[in-house]
């Protein structure tokens, strides 16, 4: 078997550079998306180390235009497309009361967080089934815990990957038969550049009990998740929702 090769969105820092870097170690070639333009050269002697080819992407994947250039990049570089992880998305704008939220905010946070991971993941798994090659194939998308339990000071985060929680119910239902895995992975309090501005209440809260682990997750353990699931051998568990939280999302009494 060749190298399989994975793309991963907003993969220039945090719970994205931790896929990359995960997904190089089992043995995967890199494609980076990004906003950032001076994230390459680190970025490239980081995956590089690890035995990878690296290639990086700059561009916005709310722009549904540059979704063919990006498709295109990939498969000309590496010659196929083996796994996609739609890691890109941002916090709410502004978090407050949800009767004060702006018709502005909520539309930039669904159109990176929800239409343009959608549409993306369709041209990827379009890509894949034209050349469905000698690796198994899967498209990973990270959600939330906010997916699930609810924040009224963040409702445009939360309906974002509520809404995205269910494109992949739809699409792993779609591309089971051709064996493509779809999952969702969920994670909880996670320490990145996302979290830093609210670190002391999680830090509080973690403390009082809110995470049953008694810990802060970190990047690696979402890429470590990831990597399990572009292995393949997970397949016949398409659709599944895998919770990184350290049993946040566990009802108690």
């Amino acid at each position: 078997m060749s190298r399989p090769a994975a793309i991963i969105t907003g993969g220039a820092r945090g719970i994205g550079r931790a896929c990359a870097e995960a997904l190089a170690d089992a043995g995967f070639d890199i494609l980076v998306v990004d906003l950032a333009d001076n994230a390459a050269k680190d970025l490239a002697a980081n995956i590089t180390a690890r035995g990878a080819k690296f290639a990086y992407h700059c561009g916005d994947i709310a722009n549904l235009d540059t979704h063919a250039a990006l498709v295109d990049a990939a498969t000309s570089t590496f010659g196929r497309i083996d796994c996609l992880v739609n890691n890109a998305g941002i916090g709410a704008v502004v978090r407050g009361d949800l009767l004060e939220l702006k018709p502005d905010n909520f539309d930039r946070i669904l159109a990176i967080n929800l239409r343009g991971t959608v549409f993306l993941s369709q041209a990827v798994a379009r890509a894949m089934l034209a050349a469905p090659g000698d690796h198994p194939k899967s498209i990973i998308t990270i959600t939330s815990v906010s997916a699930e339990m609810a924040s009224p000071e963040r409702a445009d985060y939360c309906i974002s990957k509520a809404g995205l929680s269910m494109w992949i119910k739809t699409l792993a239902l779609r591309l089971a038969a051709e064996n493509i895995g779809v999952f969702e992975v969920r994670p909880g309090i996670i320490r990145t550049d996302m979290t830093a501005g609210v670190t002391a209440k999680y830090d509080a809260l973690i403390d009082g009990g809110l995470v049953p682990a008694k810990r802060w997750g970190e990047a690696g353990d979402v890429g470590a998740a990831v990597a399990a699931l572009a292995s393949g051998k997970l397949g016949f568990s398409t659709g599944s929702i895998i919770n990184v939280d350290g049993a946040l999302s566990v009802p108690r009494l």
